[in-house]
């Protein structure tokens, strides 16, 4: 049963699954933008996941010391953290934006709407 030891991936593919139903079989503009996060939160664990390293240290270079851990995945999060909590933040702008102009945020009432204008 070498597959149970994998359990951060069955939680990845999980979370990307759920998260891409929920931008896919949702309406609503906000759950979209929640299924959005959902997948885009799998995706950090999967760098994460990939990025430890078994007995690795810091690269620090130093004696008795042979394996390091690639700090790169690590920033690359950090970096999408930041780039993911914009997005949501300009998201949600948007969808405010939407309800002020057509009073609703469900995707086939706003499709209804603009087919009629």
């Amino acid at each position: 049963m070498a597959w149970l030891g994998l359990y951060n991936y069955w939680i990845v593919v999980f979370l990307m699954m759920a998260g891409l139903y929920i931008v896919i079989a949702r309406e609503n503009l906000i759950k979209k933008l929640v299924g959005l996060n959902v997948f885009q939160a799998s995706v950090f664990i999967l760098y994460i996941t990939v990025g430890k390293v078994d007995g690795g240290t810091a690269p620090i270079i130093a004696e008795g010391i042979e394996v390091y851990s690639n700090p790169l995945p690590h920033v690359l999060i950090l970096t999408a953290i930041v780039v993911g909590v914009a997005t949501t933040a300009l998201g949600l702008a948007l969808v405010v934006r939407i309800n002020e102009a057509y009073g609703t945020i469900e995707d086939d009432e706003l499709e209804e709407r603009e087919r009629e204008t």
